[in-house]
């Protein structure tokens, strides 16, 4: 099994290279605790999803760690990586969204996956149910996918608003809808997210998805045809509108050519959207090491 890691992100709004801004005073990095998990759980290769300009700097800072436990490779989200006929909008600087940079690992990725974001922590039992689904037999040319969900106010931060894709999932634990929200923040005993100007209110048990995903390669062909379409109508902003990975998940799923199994994880999701976030997840990442969740020292380890 295979981890893909969606890594080409600036995080602008956090003022850095955020997947490289150490959050332990052992030096070790989100993305650490990432790789760490998805070994014990029985992956055994990554893919870095990056900017080719900062290969050098992962390889040194990122891959070097982990070279001597489990297959590393890197592929790069391009901004000019587009299907036949299609071409780059005048002024455009960028990157397609996160549906885009899932295609940088069509070449790399011929195995049963999952995919993460390098700034978020899962936690251990989200890899553990990822790795039990990619791994449990499939039926012949049934693709079944699967998705693990938080609950919303335990993604939520008291510095800032957020965007999340917010689920429907049936009483049969299949995903039926997932609707991106922007601008949520906490109101009371409820958030709250804005569209169009107007807020209108969401629970705070909402399940939200932090774009942590089980897929068969089967993905990538569906995704193409979806960036095909998607680029066929940029509509008023073709320099910054995204095809994101939940929207081609839905695409696929309202035309039937899917399904996507819902498991809700008992681990505490962490995130540092903004700067002023680092403190609070370095105290919980310690506080897990104390409790003994995680070695004092993942490289010994």
């Amino acid at each position: 099994m295979t981890l893909v890691i969606l890594a080409a992100g600036m995080g602008s709004r956090y003022g850095g290279l955020k997947q490289l801004d150490p959050i332990t005073d052992r030096g070790e990095f989100i993305i650490d605790f990432s790789v760490y998990d998805a070994i014990r759980a029985g992956f055994d290769k990554v893919v870095f999803v990056i900017k080719e300009e900062n290969l050098e700097l992962f390889r040194q800072t990122i891959g070097s760690r982990f070279e001597s436990k489990i297959q590393v490779k890197y592929v790069f989200q391009d901004l000019k990586d587009l299907p036949e006929g299609f071409a780059v909008p005048e002024g455009r600087v960028k990157p397609w969204g996160t549906a885009q940079a899932l295609l940088a690992a069509r070449h790399e990725v011929h195995e049963p996956f999952a995919v993460i974001n390098a700034d978020d922590f899962y936690g251990k039992s989200a890899y553990e149910l990822l790795a039990k689904h990619l791994s449990a037999p499939k039926k012949e040319g049934e693709s079944e996918y699967c998705m693990i969900g938080y609950v919303l106010e335990n993604t939520l931060t008291e510095n800032g608003t957020v965007s999340r894709g917010i689920c429907c999932v049936g009483e049969d634990g299949y995903l039926v809808d997932v609707t991106e929200r922007t601008a949520i923040r906490r109101e009371g005993n409820h958030a709250v997210f804005c569209e169009n100007g107007a807020e209108s209110a969401l629970p705070l048990n909402a399940i939200a998805s932090m774009n942590c995903w089980g897929f068969t390669p089967d993905i990538f062909a569906e995704v193409e045809a979806g960036f095909k379409s998607f680029l066929s109508d940029l509509g008023p902003n073709p320099q910054k509108c995204e095809y994101y990975l939940p929207f081609a998940v839905r695409e696929m799923m309202e035309a039937g050519r899917c399904r996507v199994r819902v498991y809700e994880s008992d681990s505490a999701w962490y995130g540092v959207t903004y700067h002023e976030d680092k403190e609070k997840v370095q105290n919980s990442l310690a506080e897990l090491k104390v409790r003994g969740v995680y070695p004092d020292s993942l490289s010994n380890a």
